[in-house]
């Protein structure tokens, strides 16, 4: 009977994440379907390997092997890895408290609370990245982030190079920035400066 306060507990403590701290703040529904499936997967698994005879190396390896999960298809951001681990450490507590005392609470309040503050609007502006094909070949890093932040019309915090093409004259730079006014409208009769080739 106590471990279905703690499946429970599961259930409250990833909705809260889930719900009331990730969606309403960065709004990406795809991804929710990986925190919950993360977050059940390893609750039901713990759970089962609690009340069972296997031995806690074998959670501790499972853990291990879900740590070390990377997604190809596209690169995840910091604060949604810190979900992610989130998510996990959420069902590997509920899971394996198989007797739950008061400091299994605290320590699920705590994980929430460290999201909540680690990853409150406040603490953790919002930066836009994009990697941007630019019409100029740059090798001088002053002169590239000038460019940057007059096209952009932006703050540039972070310009990294990833390829300068001397011969056709044109450099691929990833960028992090932070908008200072609200982009002008486009001109559909001017040519385009740079050329977006991906967002994240």
């Amino acid at each position: 009977m106590q471990q279905y306060w703690m499946l429970g507990a599961d259930l409250v403590a990833i909705a809260v994440l889930v719900g009331a701290l990730f969606l309403p703040r960065h709004d990406r529904r795809e991804l929710v379907v990986a925190y919950l499936g993360v977050n059940i997967g390893v609750l039901a698994v713990t759970a089962t390997l609690a009340t069972s005879t296997v031995g806690a190396g074998l959670g501790l390896g499972l853990f291990g092997v879900l740590s070390i999960i990377r997604l190809r298809s596209q690169e995840l951001e910091h604060h949604e890895i810190a979900y992610y681990f989130a998510a996990l450490a959420i069902g590997l507590l509920c899971g394996l408290a198989t007797t739950p005392t008061w400091l299994h609470g605290v320590l699920l309040v705590g994980v929430l609370a460290a999201i909540w503050v680690g990853d409150h609007p406040r603490i953790a502006e919002t930066a836009q990245r994009q990697e941007l094909v630019l019409d100029r070949a740059f090798t001088c890093g002053p002169a590239l982030t000038a460019h940057l932040e007059h096209t952009l019309d932006a703050h540039v915090l972070s310009a990294t190079v990833r390829r300068t093409d001397l011969v056709n004259d044109t450099t691929l730079v990833q960028v992090r920035y932070r908008a200072t006014t609200a982009p002008p409208a486009a001109d559909p009769t001017q040519p385009a400066v740079l050329r977006t080739s991906g967002v994240a």
